[in-house]
């Protein structure tokens, strides 16, 4: 189906360049700046609104939260900028299978909040190391799992994330990589140390309203480009890269691509898997996650607990929409970069030879949306970063506290 001639379309693109060469306008760093102005508002709000003298205050955020910041801080935690690149390019790659870790969670952070939270708010503890070592004992496997978790969020979620981000903030500001993401941590770490769990929160929760008005304006956007669902539907199987060779079927998409249950032997996410073996590390993220089980304990009661679980599950339901159509939609705009099948061309657009499609989203956002929108868009990409390395930081400082340097039993109620 032809797009109409009133659909946004892209502008001209050469087709061995990832990113348009262009700077953001003033009207794009005005939504940034307001931006970053409105989160450290919150931030600072937050951090003279909730009592931080003692443990319960500052990990806990005073176990006053009701239930729609407690969602939106489970969704924000859970979607960095690692999903919108990520996603976007997996969907840009094979289609919409990769919505299935996204639906698994649905059903996983349920479980949470009526079969796991009853325990761990019945055993009162803070941390799950220390759920352990309140029901088994010793000190062994507590500070072996403390250990592991700093050791899976430095060098797995924050390294990741810091990619992802970093790829959209090079490209679209033309900094320097390292300038930018000092920058970044610097904001960061301020409002984290400073509010504790409830500045936290309450910035997700800010996040979250950005992070989905952006994204769905980019959703609009992509899908006039195409012409609707059924543009999609039917332009998709067509996107090739010209530079493609006749006789390869490297660079072809799948036939199944608007598949999630795909066949269980020779598909690259068998159905059987995506139901037994994506449920079990689903289940140990948002069930004993420290990121996860702390915005929940956080809550004033179960009742507001489990309300802020369905509002994440609702929420759960929409990286298919926001993130993954519109990478195929990336696919299909921009094929010779996106769709890049041949490894030197590939190592010439994106300087990765196994293919480009995480400049999918990216590459949506810089060359389909106005002026403005492009700033709102940096916005969106900067508050999942932001979103996600607060909610590790301030976790991971939580566990290294309660957990590795707890000095008496007095710490455990007072951190003065």
């Amino acid at each position: 189906m032809e797009s109409t001639t009133s659909s946004p379309q892209p502008p001209p693109s050469d087709a061995l360049e990832a990113f348009p060469q262009k700077s953001m306008e003033p009207a794009d760093i005005v939504v940034l700046v307001l931006y970053f102005l409105f989160v450290l508002a919150v931030g600072l709000w937050s951090t003279v609104r909730t009592k931080r003298d003692t443990v319960k205050g500052y990990f806990l955020a005073g176990g006053d939260m009701v239930w729609w910041p407690v969602g939106a801080s489970l969704f924000a935690s859970n979607v960095g900028s690692g999903h919108f690149i990520g996603l976007a390019g997996s969907g840009a790659a094979v289609g919409i299978s990769v919505a299935a870790y996204e639906l698994n969670g649905l059903f996983s952070v349920l479980m949470l909040a009526w079969i796991f939270l009853p325990i761990y708010i019945a055993g009162q503890v803070t941390t799950m190391p220390e759920y352990l070592r309140r029901r088994f004992g010793g000190s062994r496997i507590p500070i072996t799992l403390a250990v592991l978790y700093l050791f899976i969020y430095i060098f797995t979620k924050i390294s990741v994330d810091m990619y992802a981000g970093a790829i959209f903030i090079q490209q679209s500001l033309h900094l320097d990589l390292y300038l930018a993401i000092v920058g970044l941590l610097a904001v960061t770490a301020l409002y984290t140390v400073a509010g504790g769990l409830a500045a936290v929160i309450y910035t997700d929760a800010l996040q979250t309203v950005i992070m989905l008005i952006g994204a769905f304006i980019l959703m609009g956007y992509s899908f006039a480009a195409v012409g609707g669902m059924e543009g999609l539907k039917d332009q998709y199987f067509l996107a090739l890269a010209s530079n493609r060779s006749e006789n390869s079927s490297c660079g072809l998409p799948r036939e199944d691509a608007f598949h999630i249950f795909r066949d269980p032997l020779t598909s690259d996410l068998p159905w059987p898997g995506i139901l037994f073996g994506m449920s079990i590390p689903s289940l140990w993220y948002w069930c004993t996650d420290q990121v996860i089980v702390q915005r929940s304990l956080a809550a004033k009661n179960l009742s507001h607990a489990k309300g802020g679980s369905l509002m994440a599950a609702y929420l759960k339901v929409l990286p298919l929409f926001l993130m993954v159509f519109p990478g195929m939609v990336s696919r299909i705009l921009f094929p010779d970069q996106v769709a890049c099948a041949h490894p030197d061309i590939c190592q010439r657009v994106c300087s990765n030879p196994s293919g480009c499609s995480d400049i999918a989203y990216p590459k949506l956002v810089l060359e389909l949306l106005p002026t403005g929108l492009r700033g709102l868009m940096m916005a969106v990409m900067v508050a999942a970063l932001m979103s996600s390395l607060t909610s590790i930081f301030n976790s991971a400082s939580t566990i290294f506290t309660m957990d590795l340097t707890r000095r008496s039993p007095q710490a455990k109620w007072s951190l003065s």
